[in-house]
């Protein structure tokens, strides 16, 4: 398919721009529901549109969503996606101090500033890594692959890795079941034939990012009084200036973060938050549109990071983008090293959906901030129905498959046990859409190599590769060993403590 950047410009192009960036603020303002859980539920209702309203309306429904969150944060202190917590860290206590809207307002204002950043980043390094990926081999690729899954386990799983690695290599199972790719053998499949198809990742990810995640919002969630005065929300000029070293140094953070494979937006804003105070030596949780600001431009130049990998190397930067493959694939669009000759125009087509997305977030969303307030005091048990509704429309609509719906079903009860374990999702994500091109490549890889294996050591590409693999599995084990130590020597200070306590009693 050939992909023409001036249809974003078009009327219909504009329109849907506008319809999927108005919706995409509306549900990140809504407290529980996650970019990935309206990306993973509109992938399936995309599939009888065109692909390039597909590509368009789904970039918008993220963009918005990504700023949507900080609404909720700032209001009612409860984050409508994982990274708006920063947000809502900086943003709420303003609010208590009838400065709520100011800090909506520039956490829009800034929103947009990284999402020109990303931007920038992916049009200008795009090319090069294009030119780089189409030197690799399977051995490369294979590593590659290898190397996203470990990070992305090694980086969620926080102190506890081996829950993340874990976590990776239940995708690679999952994705390996069904008819072997080569020889035709079916693998994993027990005798039900609707396996011999493999597992489709789309009923996962919706089961997932939908059920799971309702499960845990109906659990927990409980009524927050909702500010009635939100005061100014569009910000001083003077604030670009004030806090452009804080957006620079957001940016980058951000665009890198993003582009390391299962990273994500929320680590992003968590990072920059930190550098943040650092760098100021400020207190934001105290209430400080600067906080603010390194969390709003870091989430959303995360956007432009994540997409550089993906549509570079074919290997999702997070969550969302995963999502964004899975929808390009039903309709026939493999991201990769040969995108160009696949997809001719499909980059400058996506360039221009980003700005059509950042532009329309931008203006809609200050007619839509307001509004958005009495949204926030509808109860859990009227919206979480209505989700669960969608998945299943949305599920067997992609397919028309009652299978595919009980395949949902199971993955949200499984994922809300991973959930619950303190299993991430983004590994498992990784490897179940990676795992047929590992599987593919490597098996490759061992029929080239046959019996000279040694020959691969002297690839320097794969070699650098290779170490990255193994580094990334040793810096998980020393850190969770640093962790455990520390927890160790405070769990002693603090029975010493008792202890004294107690004798001075």
């Amino acid at each position: 398919m050939i992909f023409d950047w001036s249809f974003v410009v078009s009327p219909l192009g504009l329109a849907v721009a506008l319809l999927g960036s108005a919706l995409g603020i509306i549900w990140g303002a809504l407290p529980g529901l996650s970019s990935n859980m309206a990306m993973a539920l509109l992938v399936g209702f995309t599939y009888n549109l065109s692909t390039q309203v597909a590509v368009i309306f789904l970039i918008a429904v993220w963009i918005g969503t990504e700023f949507g969150g900080a609404i909720s944060a700032v209001l009612i202190n409860i984050p409508g996606t994982p990274s708006a917590v920063p947000t809502a860290m900086a943003g709420y206590p303003l609010a208590q101090r009838g400065e709520g809207g100011l800090a909506i307002g520039t956490a829009l204002t800034f929103s947009m500033v990284g999402n020109w950043a990303g931007l920038v980043v992916l049009v200008t390094l795009a090319p090069i890594m294009i030119a780089l990926a189409l030197s690799f081999s399977s051995w490369e690729v294979f590593l590659l692959v290898l190397l996203g899954v470990s990070i992305s386990g090694t980086l969620t799983g926080r102190e506890e890795p081996l829950k993340g690695w874990a976590s990776g290599w239940l995708g690679l199972m999952i994705a390996m079941v069904g008819m072997d790719q080569i020889h035709g053998v079916p693998r994993f499949t027990f005798g039900v034939p609707e396996l011999l198809g493999g597992i489709k990742y789309l009923p996962v990810l919706i089961g997932l990012f939908g059920l799971t995640e309702t499960i845990n919002v109906l659990s927990r969630r409980s009524a927050v009084p909702i500010p009635k005065k939100v005061g100014r929300v569009l910000p001083p000029l003077n604030f670009f200036g004030k806090y452009w070293k804080s957006a620079l140094r957001a940016s980058a953070v951000g665009t890198v973060i993003g582009a390391i494979p299962g990273a994500g937006a929320n680590i992003a804003a968590f990072v920059s938050y930190n550098f943040g105070e650092r760098a100021t030596g400020k207190k934001f949780t105290n209430g400080d549109v600067e906080g603010v600001v390194c969390s709003e431009v870091a989430n959303n130049a995360c956007c432009g990071g994540a997409l550089l990998p993906t549509t570079t190397l074919g290997i999702p930067g997070n969550s969302s983008t995963a999502l964004l493959l899975a929808a390009l694939a039903l309709h026939g669009v493999t991201m990769g090293p040969n995108i160009n000759s696949d997809a001719p125009g499909f980059m400058h087509f996506l360039y221009a959906s980003l700005l059509s997305a950042n532009f329309f977030m931008y203006t809609v969303a200050f007619l839509l901030i307001r509004p958005s307030v009495y949204l926030l005091s509808l109860p859990s048990g009227v919206v979480m129905p209505t989700i669960v509704m969608l998945c299943l429309v949305g599920t067997f609509a992609a397919s028309y498959s009652s299978f595919d719906v009980g395949v949902m079903f199971v993955s949200g009860g499984v994922g809300y046990l991973l959930y619950r374990g303190g299993y991430p999702f983004a590994p498992l994500i990784l490897g179940l859409i990676l795992g047929p091109m590992a599987d593919e490549n490597l098996r490759r890889t061992i029929w080239v190599y046959d019996g000279r294996f040694h020959e691969l050591l002297y690839r320097p590409v794969g070699l650098v590769l290779f170490v990255a693999v193994i580094w990334s599995f040793y810096y998980g084990v020393r850190r969770s060993l640093e962790e455990s130590s520390k927890n160790k020597t405070q769990a002693i200070a603090a029975g010493r403590a008792r202890a004294s306590s107690k004798q001075n009693a």
